[in-house]
């Protein structure tokens, strides 16, 4: 009698299964540790101000900052220690980088006002002996007035990708032949700057923006751009709860939502804001989920001053969603003030929208709330008081200073960081992967803000008032260096402390703030 079996193959389900809980256990088991070793790359000249893997296989990671070079590490190498490859070209600080659909372009953009792209294909077959080398780029687009603060590549087409600009200017560039719209039909003016830009990684239409004003928004190509009888709303499909509420304050505060990106499947929205600290959305929930701090050290011990933690409240920074080795991005990265980069794990959205707590505006006005910080749309709206990811993963040490930018490595267990520093650190879970080797561990501790002495006055007037690092020799780049480290100590000293609502007041009972409300709603479109 033959034998029937399940369509379905059970056996074969379960064995499948099996393997994937396992991997995950075994992969919990070395997250759990941290990223207790690293390694410094050493090449730039200047500031690190981006980081970003190229898409799938995370072969190249293009770094970019002050020195006016793209640098392009190459991690199908055994042992990553120098770039594989340099880019030229651009005039200013560079301030973001994206990889197209498929790896074929990179594109970059930053304080010139201008964005370039490179083509990394003609790089696909360099191998250790001569991959060596510069190029430039091989188109450059000059759409904006004021410096390229993010870039976004479409999902699928290497050809077509977002800019945003200071100068208020969101612009869709499609370099297919006969694209079909013009340069005026691609733009959309709006009234704050724009400091972020993303596009969702699945739906090919939907993007999301934040700006100076705190305003985040998920938006439609098709309701963005094209003929004016085709626009709506700016494309704007939704707004995020951003204004923070304290029962001690009267007024509302809108912190400047100066970065954001989503995770893999675009289920998640993480925003990182200046003066607080990174938050987390879900896509269709216009209100927070979960604030990302780090109150507790990674073993849960409560950090008490003057121990630092987590800040964000002097540079731009940008975070990263990751899950190498696994079918999620369940962690979260970010850089902070006190010298160091964070990772938190983060739980599951339902779990996240069980644990936030909503509170009516009566029960808000009328009950004591001590020290709760709440999201609210408006002075007489509801409360939602996200859950706190109070214990982090792990603390990244290695930054002499501020950490600006992490990525994620899609598959390898790294993280990699940068900031001030011309350095840029990478992290591991253990000693040795497939694309590094014999990695040293990391100091357990970093370096302590201090107050500043005759001699750390003496070198951030020399930071102020002397040569710009790129213009130094070889042989002063240590002290040129230590003189951009004592600028930003100087502006920690000066702004490092400064609490959200004190500089970022919103309040419906001033005048002038209505105002900055309706500005923050309008759009102005181009045609």
């Amino acid at each position: 009698m033959r034998r029937t079996y399940n369509k379905f193959c059970p056996t074969e389900s379960v064995t499948a299964r099996s393997i994937h809980v396992a991997r995950k256990d075994a992969l919990k088991r070395f997250y759990e540790c941290g990223f207790p070793y690293s390694r410094k790359l050493t090449a730039h000249k200047s500031c690190v101000n981006y980081l970003a893997f190229s898409r799938h296989d995370g072969r190249w990671l293009a770094s970019a900052g002050d020195d006016f070079r793209v640098l392009l590490w190459d991690f199908s190498e055994e042992d990553v220690v120098r770039p594989g490859h340099v880019f030229t070209g651009p005039s200013g600080n560079v301030l973001a980088l994206d990889f197209s659909a498929t790896n074929q372009y990179l594109y970059s953009g930053g304080a010139d006002n201008i964005t370039l792209k490179y083509d990394v294909s003609t790089l696909r077959g360099v191998g250790r002996s001569n991959g060596r080398g510069s190029s430039s780029f091989v188109k450059q687009y000059e759409d904006h007035d004021d410096s390229v603060r993010a870039l976004t590549c479409h999902p699928y087409e290497d050809e077509i990708f977002l800019s945003a600009s200071e100068d208020g200017k969101l612009v869709l560039h499609d370099g297919r032949a006969g694209g079909g719209m013009s340069t005026a039909q691609g733009t959309l003016q709006h009234t704050a700057s724009f400091t972020g830009v993303q596009h969702h990684p699945v739906m090919e239409h939907v993007f999301a923006t934040c700006d100076v004003h705190g305003q985040v928004c998920l938006r439609d190509t098709r309701m963005t751009f094209g003929p004016l009888s085709t626009r709506s709303n700016g494309g704007i499909v939704r707004v995020y709860n951003t204004k923070l509420s304290r029962k001690s304050a009267r007024y509302l505060s809108n912190p400047e939502s100066s970065s954001l990106t989503f995770d893999r499947d675009g289920s998640k929205l993480a925003v990182t804001f200046l003066h607080y600290f990174p938050t987390i959305y879900a896509l269709s929930d216009p209100h927070p989920l979960a604030i990302c701090t780090g109150r507790n050290a990674p073993n849960g011990t409560q950090i008490s001053p003057p121990q630092r933690t987590y800040t964000n409240s002097c540079t731009m920074k940008s975070g990263a969603f990751g899950g190498p080795g696994m079918d999620e991005d369940d962690m979260y990265g970010a850089g902070s003030d006190d010298f160091r980069a964070y990772v938190w794990k983060i739980p599951p959205l339902m779990t996240l929208q069980g644990l936030r707590k909503e509170i009516t505006s009566y029960d808000w006005y009328t009950r004591e709330w001590p020290d709760t910080v709440a999201f609210a749309e408006g002075k007489w709206e509801s409360r939602y008081v996200p859950f706190e990811i109070s214990t982090p993963l792990a603390r990244l040490n290695g930054h002499k200073s501020i950490v600006n930018a992490v990525a994620i490595h899609p598959s390898l267990l790294h993280v990699v960081t940068s900031g001030v520093e011309r350095q840029i650190m990478l992290h591991s879970p253990i000693p040795s992967s497939p694309a590094v080797q014999n990695l040293l561990p990391t100091p357990p501790t970093v370096r302590t803000l201090q107050p500043q002495d005759i001699a750390a006055q003496r070198t951030f007037l020399r930071a102020l008032f002397g040569p710009h690092p790129t213009l130094r020799e070889e042989v002063e780049e240590e002290e040129g260096e230590d003189e951009t480290i004592s600028l930003f100590d100087h502006i920690l000293r000066e702004e490092g402390e400064a609490d959200v609502f004190t500089v970022r007041r919103w309040g419906e009972d001033s005048a002038e703030d209505s105002e900055d409300e309706d500005e923050d709603s309008e759009e102005t479109v181009i045609d």
